[in-house]
């Protein structure tokens, strides 16, 4: 049986990354992938800056 496709999954996160600037997890991942199937690309609600997260 075939496995699905990871390029279309969000990895089921349910608490927020951390973000590395200013260390709040009020972030949410806005794709769930970024230039590559290991990251993904997240916003920090907190200082509303973009960053991505390797899985």
């Amino acid at each position: 049986m075939r496995e699905p496709d990871p390029s279309v999954t969000t990895g089921g996160d349910e608490t927020g990354a951390e973000c590395p600037y200013c260390g709040s997890t009020n972030t949410v991942r806005e794709h769930p992938k970024g230039p590559s199937l290991c990251r993904s690309m997240h916003y920090c609600n907190g200082c509303e800056q973009p960053f991505e997260r390797f899985e």
